[in-house]
């Protein structure tokens, strides 16, 4: 397999990069890793994180805030601030 196989995470969902990144940060916390695999384990790590980013962007682009006339009614939606 290929390097950049070993680091498609592609076809992941959010909830399932999350979980490896979490038992990647809990192998290298313990750091009865060696070297060169908490290395190699780091580098998954590191695209495992940039795709949880990715998604979540993209969920925030998705979202959208209702917005209220001055009786409290809804009167339709726009863009959520990303702050």
């Amino acid at each position: 397999m290929s390097e950049s196989a070993k680091l498609d995470v592609s076809d992941y969902s959010f909830e399932k990069a999350v979980a490896e990144l979490e038992s990647i940060v809990a192998r290298l916390e313990r750091g009865d890793v060696a070297l060169d695999e908490s290395i190699a384990i780091y580098e998954r790590g590191e695209a495992l994180k940039k795709h949880c980013e990715t998604l979540l962007s993209a969920a925030e682009n998705r979202i959208e805030k209702i917005r209220l006339d001055r009786a409290g009614k809804p009167q339709g939606t726009e863009p959520l601030d990303g702050q």
